[in-house]
């Protein structure tokens, strides 16, 4: 069910998002609660701010309501919104551009008895990344198939 909301939404966002020379980062449907919501991350370079994100939003509602047969049949939340500073990584560009940076990458199963690794990303191929991490007071070298990649975010070093 979310995966057909987010196919069928996906180029209708990404025509508003590309129109304002925007980027579409991320779209979910996914239901917390009893609610729905159907989010929609966008960005720019600079960051995007609140009134950017309202005219989307505007946007992308005005093109939903019009739409027959409704694509999402059920009550649902619109959210425009910034990625934020743990931005996911999903694209080959999101992967390139997060090089020299800080990020967080959970595995479907452990890697040297780890699932998560968080470190600074130092490598990336079609196939892998290689992320510097510390283990205690030692710092290592990671290199990861991207197929055991669960999910991967920019994260913020404390």
């Amino acid at each position: 069910m979310s995966n057909n909301v987010v196919e069928t939404i996906q180029p209708i966002a990404q025509a508003i998002v590309t129109a304002h020379q925007f980027e579409l980062v991320d779209i979910e449907f996914v239901r917390e609660g009893q609610s729905w919501y159907l989010r929609i991350y966008i960005d720019k370079p600079g960051g995007i701010n609140i009134e950017e994100c309202a005219m989307v939003s505007d946007e992308l509602s005005e093109k939903l309501d019009a739409m027959d047969p409704d694509p999402i049949p059920q009550a649902y939340f619109l959210e425009v919104s910034s990625p934020g500073a743990e931005r996911p990584l999903k694209k080959e560009a999101d992967y390139q551009n997060a090089i020299g940076k800080y990020v967080h990458v959970g595995l479907y199963q452990k890697l040297d008895g780890k699932k998560v690794f968080e470190g600074d990303l130092t490598a990336v191929t079609p196939e892998t990344l290689t992320i510097d991490y510390m283990d205690k007071t030692r710092k290592k070298t990671v290199t990861i198939d991207r197929q055991q990649i669960a999910q991967a975010r920019l994260a913020v070093k404390f």
